[in-house]
């Protein structure tokens, strides 16, 4: 098989398991690491190189056309905010985005939460 259609096929199916419920997802340091690593490991394999040969991510990514899985799914979650805005205002997604809980918070740094990190991209 030729690496155009192992590429098409990473594509359609390892990228979309990869992606699978990202639009919720809260993306920390350490995933966003764990899912680059799971990309360039498929990209090397698929034009054998090896560690060993110390070649840049980034010229693996453009000698196969590949984008940066991290950097989709945050596009994706970019799509999904400006869709739920969208919807009217009695359906689920919305009112999960506009909740604000009542109560006090734990002591110590608060939680990430989805929407704080869409805001500090900005």
């Amino acid at each position: 098989m030729n690496k155009e259609t192992k590429l098409r096929i990473h594509n359609i199916t390892a990228k979309a398991a990869l992606k699978f419920g990202s639009e919720a997802w809260v993306l920390k340091k350490r995933q966003e690491r764990r899912l680059e690593a799971a990309q360039m490991k498929f990209l090397r394999h698929l034009l054998g190189i090896r560690k060993l040969d110390k070649e840049k991510n980034q010229c693996i990514r453009e000698k196969t056309g590949a984008q940066n899985t991290v950097e989709e799914i945050k596009q994706y979650q970019k799509k999904w905010l400006q869709h739920v805005q969208r919807m009217d205002r009695n359906r689920l997604p919305r009112h999960a985005l506009k909740y604000r809980p009542e109560g006090r918070r734990n002591i110590g740094r608060p939680k990430k939460r989805w929407r704080d990190q869409l805001h500090f991209e900005d």
